[in-house]
């Protein structure tokens, strides 16, 4: 069965391949137009598909739009209601149902030889649960999976919890619009002077240098009902704190303890929610989805503090991942149960060849050095900032190793570095990369592996001072385990660098600077690498060095 699935209405448009059970590509359209997110989630926007995911998915493949069996659209418009009835303040929300009813007409015109009926609507919050339970590593008969579902809205609610039971979801609780933890989290992001629906992240790392000082507060409006759901009705954040316009580069107490205690309560309110629906399936396993599931910080809470064995958080847990919930759950429907996902390496790459005529073409200096490992480890730990090209792209948020930037862990100055060449806030952590078999010595109160970036773990005291750039001022990190199966070029490297330096940890952040999409093609690579302060770009198996870049030709 042949399932390409599409998510394109609110933001992070993308598309996924789904063949025979497979999982054979996914994309963000961000990676191709050079567009953050790849379009403001407004209603005006909502008919832009992404074509060239769309397109790439099924080149990658090798088929055309009329050897599909089914698209799953991550949305369906018989179940949504008008903004007014859900509480919404948005007079062209009706815009998002008239534009997905139009979708099938949308998609022929996009992919010719596409058969509109093969279009399928796949309600929002089940294609972010499928993205999870279907893909999970699950070891359990027929595997069985709770499932929880958190984001700022669907068709018409905001959350759904559920469990998996041979690729069958039963919906347990689901809770109605105006009431979102996403929209609240949300709402703070823009009276922070951020980027409602994008730089939610910030508020997260914010709120690590502030207290919790208005909790008592927040818990008398924002909690969980005992049924499954919750109400999260929006404060009137001026009480707390005045609103700020964006761009400022001080960051006052009042503002980072706001931040502190919306995250507190997001956390607590999660953690019950949990609690919940163990107690309705007693599953040992919890997969989740939804935008809100890439709070790394609540998601260890949930790991650490319920009956959960295990806890497995979509990649692409935001919107980006419901085209790949999508084709999965069409994939289940049609009796094949897709293998668990091993990588988010899903996208784009190039082999060896093409990448040497990559650069080439663009009269770049290059090297294929027989040990790329030990002399990226050289430059490493000589205090050098790498720009890390290899493999396929990575589908979602996180750089896992595929398009990173890397830098020295136990130069406390690299964080303020970083965040310089990316030209971000000086508040914003940077991550570790740690080999997966010295993980346990190093971080604590975390799972182990945790290969996609979506926990974060104490840091050791004896190792805070080795490696004090990826340590957060609260004392932890996101950490990201590495083995030879998934990165085989980033655990040689690892143990090259430690070879020298004593050290098993990289500096990991994403390839990209501020406001941009993540590096995807090796343009890119060179665009990123010409402009920002970088050592050493890895494209491969080749190596370019910044002072012969600038300085000669092949």
């Amino acid at each position: 069965m042949r399932v390409l699935g599409v998510n394109a209405l609110f933001h992070d448009p993308s598309a996924a391949l789904v063949v025979d059970g497979q999982v054979v590509a996914a994309a963000e359209e961000e990676r191709f137009s050079r567009r953050k997110h790849g379009k403001r989630p407004v209603p005006f926007a909502a008919w832009e598909l992404p074509e060239q995911a769309m397109r790439w998915c099924l080149s990658e493949a090798g088929l055309r739009p009329q050897d599909l069996d089914a698209v799953g659209y991550s949305f369906d418009p018989a179940l949504a209601k008008p903004a007014e009835d859900m509480g919404l303040d948005d007079p062209w929300d009706h815009l998002r149902r008239v534009y997905a009813e139009s979708a099938p007409g949308f998609l022929t015109t996009a992919l010719p030889g596409l058969d509109s009926e093969q279009v399928r609507f796949v309600p929002h919050h089940v294609a972010h649960a499928a993205s999870a339970a279907l893909a999970a590593p699950v070891d359990t008969d027929e595997r069985a999976t709770s499932v929880l579902v958190l984001d700022g809205r669907g068709e018409q609610a905001s959350h759904l919890a559920g469990r998996y039971r041979g690729g069958r979801l039963e919906v347990l609780a689901a809770q109605a619009l105006p009431d979102s933890l996403g929209l609240l989290y949300e709402s703070l992001t823009e009276h922070l002077g951020f980027l409602r629906s994008s730089d939610e992240f910030k508020v997260m790392a914010l709120a690590s240098y502030g207290e919790p000082a208005h909790l008592e507060q927040l818990r008398e409006t924002i909690r969980v009902t005992g049924d499954g759901g919750f109400t999260a009705p929006i404060p009137d954040w001026s009480t707390f704190a005045p609103r700020r316009s964006g761009g400022e580069n001080d960051w006052p107490k009042e503002y980072a303890d706001l931040a502190c205690s919306v995250q507190a309560r997001l956390e607590e309110v999660l953690v019950e929610l949990a609690r919940w629906l163990h107690e309705q399936t007693g599953d040992r396993h919890l997969t989740m989805a939804g935008g809100t599931a890439l709070n790394c910080v609540a998601n260890s809470r949930i790991w650490r503090e319920t009956p959960f064995e295990h806890v497995w958080v979509q990649p692409a847990a935001g919107d980006a991942g419901t085209a790949l919930g999508a084709a999965l759950q069409l994939s289940a429907d049609g009796g094949e149960l897709a293998e668990p996902m091993t990588t988010a390496g899903l996208g784009r790459q190039w082999s060896d060849d093409d990448l040497a005529a990559w650069l080439r073409r663009a009269a770049v200096p290059f090297t294929t050095p027989d040990d790329l490992a030990g002399e990226v480890a050289d430059v490493l730990a000589a205090d050098g900032v790498v720009a890390w090209f290899d493999g396929r792209s990575e589908f979602g948020p996180r750089a896992l190793g595929h398009r990173s930037l890397m830098a020295h862990p136990g130069r406390a100055e690299n964080l303020e570095r970083l965040n310089d060449v990316k030209g971000r806030e000086q508040f914003r952590p940077v991550a570790p990369m740690v080999l997966a078999e010295r993980a346990a010595e190093i971080f604590l109160d975390g799972p182990l592996p945790s290969p996609y970036m979506l926990f974060v773990h104490r840091v050791a005291p004896q190792w805070r001072e080795r490696i004090p750039a990826v340590v957060h001022v609260d004392g932890t990190a996101r950490i990201q385990t590495i083995d030879d199966a998934a990165t085989p070029n980033v655990a040689a490297l690892l143990r090259a660098f430690e070879a020298r330096t004593g050290l098993p940890v990289v500096v990991n952040t994403s390839l990209n600077t501020a406001g941009r999409p993540m590096v995807d093609d090796p343009r890119d690579a060179l665009e990123l690498f010409g402009s920002a302060p970088v050592d050493v770009l890895v494209v491969g198996p080749h190596l370019v060095r910044r002072a012969e870049f600038f300085g000669g030709r092949r």
